[in-house]
């Protein structure tokens, strides 16, 4: 083996050790980094009562999550800092680190999973519908659903659509860019259902009284939802873990549930 070939691997591997003892600090860096900036950078749609909506009179976001990271907020020592993000671009925002974390109703997935990271789960709800008071009586079953002259109306790019394509081709899908917008449009009559969760069902049914949810209480799916990262950093995702874990075990899961859910 010549000298200048233990040179050239002495070199590379050094250059090799430098670049992981890089990439390791930078990682292990993101809580620190948190910590140094004051704040943590929460990404959030906003559109989704009762778990993050943005008030549009008063600026606020409120509900379930919004409070949620507010108290990962003060965990840290630090303030929120809502960063806007939307259901079609949530992935890529996310892998592009354009915020810390997102909590804003997101569905635990193993599409999320496999590209990005997500936390522990919380919340048990599933898939279900809003439909008009009146239509109430006709949707029963998926069945009653997939037929093509049920306008059924999602968000774009998040589990609502891909829930209504997997399970309704034969239905005309009507995809809106906003999702806070939807339930009003199906009282008024530009859909005929709108495929959301439990809990959105619960909140607009009671905020809108031409509203029904017939199905609230036999969801076709069962999902928890979970706060969602990007990928690399163990540290943050253990101490994000941690948190939901307190949280239910001390009862404010329980509270906020109460609060903003039943």
């Amino acid at each position: 083996m010549s000298l200048k070939f233990l040179k050239y691997g002495a070199a590379a591997a050094l250059t090799a050790g430098l670049l992981l003892g890089t990439m390791t600090t930078a990682f292990a860096a993101h809580l620190e980094d948190i910590a140094a900036r004051g704040t943590i950078r929460v990404g959030t749609t906003g559109d989704y009562r009762p778990m993050s909506y943005k008030d549009k009179e008063t600026g606020k976001y409120e509900g379930f999550d919004a409070e949620l990271a507010e108290k990962l907020a003060a965990s840290l020592h630090v303030k929120v800092e809502y960063v806007p993000t939307t259901w079609k671009t949530l992935s890529q925002d996310t892998k592009d680190g354009k915020f810390d974390l997102a909590l804003c109703g997101i569905t635990r997935t193993f599409d999320r999973e496999r590209t990005l990271t997500m936390s522990d789960g919380y919340l048990l709800f599933g898939k279900t519908i809003l439909c008009r008071k009146g239509d109430a009586a006709k949707f029963k079953t998926l069945a009653d659903l997939n037929k093509p002259g049920v306008r059924v109306m999602v968000n774009p790019g998040g589990t609502n659509e891909k829930f209504a394509r997997a399970n309704l081709p034969q239905a005309t899908l009507i995809v809106h860019e906003q999702n806070a917008e939807i339930p009003a449009l199906v009282g008024e009559g530009k859909a005929d259902i709108m495929i959301t969760e439990t809990m959105e069902a619960r909140k607009y049914v009671k905020l809108n009284e031409k509203l029904a949810a017939p199905l609230v209480d036999k969801p076709f799916t069962k999902s928890r939802f979970g706060a969602l990262m990007a990928k690399g950093d163990q540290d943050f995702l253990n101490y994000v873990n941690f948190f939901l874990a307190e949280m239910e075990t001390n009862g404010t899961m329980a509270q906020l549930e109460g609060q903003y859910i039943k």
